[in-house]
């Protein structure tokens, strides 16, 4: 039976590496549709969680996790010869950033020697990490053939963007519109077919360098963009204009106008760091691209602007200065509603504030204990003080950096302190603006 045979049966086996944000749905997606899958990870406190039918995503309920461990179509392990039983290799590992802003394609790499050392004839193996334009034929492709065998004949490779969007309740791994190519003809028929059975909509690119490109200019275009009205609200603040007010305004015209708002910096995986892969790799063609590094200094700094902004308001209010000062940092998570920790701008304000000899607690109710994180080790386990208690603690001010709705603003007024607000919460929910000041 060919591969495109096996994937059209259904009998082809998936396996899925790395069980995160992007990966862990995926694969129940993919259990879900028939197809048998097995879940690769080096995190064994992952297995841990699957072992006990319980889901760590928030895109994944327990009951869907229940229904395709009992139909037999989902296992997981930390073992990687498990791969050689797999005709469809799917690739969802992190793609960081340097400390110096370069891309980190280890965990690509160290995945694609894993694969080399264990895949079989006849399997294909598909990128989704973001990444910058070649990496699937410049990077993946060569390791992969490392194996002695030959891409295009016993091996084939593509590469499909992930487009998970976390707290989305309109849109998730099945509906989302896939991006997919392969380098060749077959393997572009070979991931298009694939990904047919799996979602409700594919759209095939000529090339993986184009589909690299797709999701890379996703990000940037929202980059760009954020950093734009951020930029936008530093100006309008000067002249005594809400920004807020303004982009209502201008969201009020059905054509030529798409709002984005501002904050107290990027989070999540993907806009803070992917469009610095494009500016690294245009390097190579000798090409400026300042515009997005401008946009990415903007954003970068906002965090410091708050800051700024909240010693100020600190010393007016309260006659002293941040370092004998208790601040309540009210989210943790990079978006409203999720539990996602990743790039979060929060810690950044954490980081600063400590700086600052400020104390600081917190409060999320989607975060009770701050998790391991690539950076910002130093919060670990930190946890945030009970909601019910808040009236007990003696707070100079109040900085909302995640407008999470389970928070009730209300109480945050009755603090009688400053409340800094960078998401205009209580503006949204039409709460008393006496005491707070939109940052």
């Amino acid at each position: 039976m060919s591969l495109k045979q096996a994937i059209n049966n259904f009998e082809a086996r998936v396996g899925v590496i790395g069980l995160g944000y992007v990966g862990l749905p995926l694969a129940v997606t993919t259990a879900l549709r028939g197809y048998p899958v097995t879940g690769f990870d080096i995190d064994q406190s992952k297995m841990d969680q699957l072992n006990a039918g319980k889901s760590y995503i928030g895109a994944v309920s327990d009951d869907e996790l229940v229904q395709v461990i009992g139909d037999n179509r989902f296992d997981w392990t930390t073992d990687f010869a498990g791969l050689s039983g797999c005709s469809v290799i799917i690739i969802c590992v992190p793609t960081p950033l340097t400390r110096q802003r370069e891309p980190d394609l280890t965990f690509v790499k160290n995945t694609a020697r894993e694969i080399a050392a264990h895949i079989s004839p006849g399997t294909l193996v598909v990128l989704e990490s973001t990444t910058y334009p070649g990496t699937t034929d410049e990077v993946l492709a060569p390791i992969l053939e490392s194996s002695g065998l030959v891409l295009g004949k016993d091996i084939f490779v593509g590469f499909s963007p992930e487009r998970e969007d976390p707290g989305n309740k309109c849109y998730n791994t099945k509906s989302i519109p896939k991006i997919v190519a392969g380098s060749g003809e077959v393997a572009g028929e070979l991931v298009e077919t694939f990904y047919s059975n799996v979602v409700d909509q594919v759209v095939r690119v000529s090339t993986t360098q184009t589909a690299e490109a797709v999701k890379i200019t996703e990000n940037i275009f929202r980059a760009v963009n954020i950093a734009l009205v951020n930029e936008l609200k530093l100006v309008y603040d000067e002249m005594g204009v809400d920004v807020w007010e303004v982009i209502d305004g201008a969201a009020t015209k059905p054509f030529g106008f798409m709002p984005f708002y501002p904050g107290p910096g990027l989070g999540g995986h993907c806009i803070p760091i992917d469009p610095f892969y494009l500016t690294w790799k245009a390097r190579e063609y000798d090409v400026p691209t300042r515009f997005i590094e401008l946009a990415g200094e903007i954003n970068t700094n906002m965090p410091h602007h708050v800051i700024d902004r909240l010693r100020a308001i600190v010393d007016r209010a309260c006659g002293k200065g941040l370092s004998a000062s208790h601040i309540l940092l009210v989210g943790v998570a990079y978006k409203k509603n999720v539990a996602d920790m990743r790039e979060s701008p929060s810690m950044k304000l954490m980081q600063l504030l400590d700086e600052a000899g400020a104390r600081v607690s917190y409060i999320d109710p989607h975060v009770p204990e701050i998790p391991p994180m690539r950076h910002y080790s130093q919060y670990t386990a930190r946890q945030a003080i009970d909601l019910a208690e808040l009236e007990r603690h003696r707070f100079d001010a109040v900085l909302v950096a995640t407008d999470h709705d389970a928070v009730d603003y209300a109480a945050l007024l009755d603090l009688e302190c400053p409340v800094v607000d960078t998401r205009n919460v209580f503006a949204r929910l039409g709460l008393s603006m006496t005491n707070v000041i939109k940052v």
